[in-house]
């Protein structure tokens, strides 16, 4: 199957290019706040970051003295510049879809993902593998769009005919699989499950999940943004910390 890759399309990939945390990086990223509070200690870590983007969550690993960290994305321009960003012989980047990875058992300590994995079609097929590529006790945390958020092909707040905000609409939210929706002005495709299919897909994987969240603005950003105040009445991304075995925090 061909995998998606809108991020290559030059309109596309100048219009995510402008979005704050493609400019200002992690701290711009209105989930960071509480994902970063889900990774383990990363120090002498082997790290791998599934969806890399422009390479952020590899440098704040190397920041935090992992040992190594490689960084896998099928978007050709997204690598170009997080090559361009980065200045580590630690940190290795790779393109390639996230469905075709082949790595060796227990070559990572942490594998990380950042809003990449509601593009991949089978999530079970990706926990099993990570929980391969982990070692004993290694952590495999990451974020996806809430499937609250997901459940429609249209991801939008329902307004009245003033353009006010009336409510968030979740419908069919129990028949998972794909969605045809638009981001950035541009059809893209992404797939739809439950919250209780992600955690599961993770238990029968040989996962223990360790932490659940879902993400509210920070107190700067409220603060900053007034438009982030609306984030509070619903979740717009799902947060899970799983390890394989004994943490070894």
């Amino acid at each position: 199957m061909t995998k998606q890759n809108k991020y290559d399309e030059t309109n596309f990939f100048s219009a995510y290019e402008q979005m704050p945390r493609s400019v200002e990086g992690l701290e711009a990223a209105g989930e960071w706040h509480i994902l970063k509070t889900l990774l383990p200690k990363l120090k002498n870590k082997r790290v791998l970051d599934l969806g890399c983007g422009f390479g952020w969550h590899c440098r704040f690993a190397r920041e935090q003295q992992a040992s190594s960290v490689i960084g896998v994305d099928l978007k050709k321009k997204m690598l170009e510049k997080a090559r361009e960003k980065t200045d580590d012989s630690g940190i290795t980047y790779i393109q390639e879809s996230i469905e075709d990875i082949q790595f060796s058992d227990a070559q990572f300590d942490v594998v990380i993902s950042s809003l990449a994995l509601h593009y991949i079609q089978s999530f079970d097929t990706i926990c099993k593998k990570v929980y391969d590529y982990l070692d004993d006790g290694g952590s495999f945390v990451f974020s996806v769009e809430h499937p609250i958020f997901t459940s429609r092909s249209e991801q939008d707040w329902y307004n009245d005919e003033k353009g006010n905000r009336l409510h968030w609409p979740v419908d069919n939210y129990h028949f998972e699989g794909l969605r045809e929706t638009s981001f950035l002005n541009e059809s893209v495709q992404k797939y739809h499950r439950t919250i209780s299919t992600y955690i599961n897909d993770l238990i029968n994987a040989g996962f223990s999940i360790s932490a659940v969240k879902e993400s509210t603005p920070s107190e700067e950003m409220l603060k900053n943004i007034p438009e982030m105040h609306d984030e509070n009445r619903r979740p717009m991304f799902l947060m899970i910390a799983a390890n394989k075995g004994v943490s070894k925090n």
